[in-house]
């Protein structure tokens, strides 16, 4: 599993997509340096700034960016027959993958969303924001990952689910927010460190057990996709 771990690492760090990750967290912890040293309320630049593009954009897209790379781009590209023909079980192609891509994606989001939240009001909430970040790091990465063995346009339904769901459907559809994992991120960070600076209809053990089940039930589907591929990369 370490072998996979540092593969699917060295790729992924070498590969230019990654560079795509850096300009998202710089806005958000640009914009958060510039209203404190404006002196603007926090109650009007927080919410917008934490939830409206820390939680609702960098995060998801982030690890969008990265789920559907870490295992999708050596599909594209043929490389994972190198992988495939290992005598490896399938859980030990996914989860060293799945440990990469949550891992990169939580320390992408958390260091800047720690800045953010520090700004906007605590130390304390700038730890919630990175512990629930990382909790959803984890579920966005599991689905994407499985999305990227499902579908040959992960990313195209990773948006869908993102922007159409999360996005244009949470805020105008109440009963689509229990199943946002941008929700449940919200509601635990609320939990961990409550402020008026963010809200959300969802409850903490519904978002706990959603968040659970979501990284649970993906991983699972991705090890069972992957079983389906053979050598050359096709699934039966």
């Amino acid at each position: 599993m370490s072998t996979v771990t540092w593969i699917t690492a060295r790729g992924l760090f070498g590969r230019s997509r990654f560079l795509m990750l850096l300009p998202l967290p710089l806005i958000l912890i640009g914009l958060a340096v510039l209203c404190r040293s404006l002196g603007v309320d926090p109650g009007q630049w927080g919410p917008p700034v934490l939830v409206g593009l820390g939680l609702a954009v960098v995060l998801p897209v982030v690890s969008l960016i990265v789920g559907t790379g870490v295992l999708g781009a050596e599909i594209d590209d043929g490389t994972v027959v190198h992988i495939l023909t290992k005598p490896l079980p399938r859980w030990q192609i996914v989860l060293p993958k799945l440990a990469v891509a949550a891992g990169v994606s939580a320390v992408t989001v958390g260091v800047p969303i720690y800045v953010a939240g520090v700004l906007a009001d605590s130390v304390r909430l700038g730890l919630a924001l990175v512990a629930a970040s990382a909790a959803g790091a984890l579920a966005y990465s599991a689905l994407f990952l499985a999305l990227s063995l499902v579908t040959r346009r992960p990313v195209l339904l990773g948006l869908v689910y993102v922007l159409i769901w999360e996005g244009l459907l949470g805020r105008f559809v109440g009963g689509t927010r229990v199943l946002s994992i941008q929700q449940w991120v919200i509601a635990l960070a609320d939990w961990m460190a409550p402020t008026p600076l963010l809200g959300t209809s969802v409850s903490v053990p519904v978002a706990a057990v959603l968040t659970a089940l979501v990284a649970i039930g993906f991983t699972v589907l991705a090890i069972d996709r992957l079983r389906s591929f053979s050598v050359a990369g096709e699934t039966s």
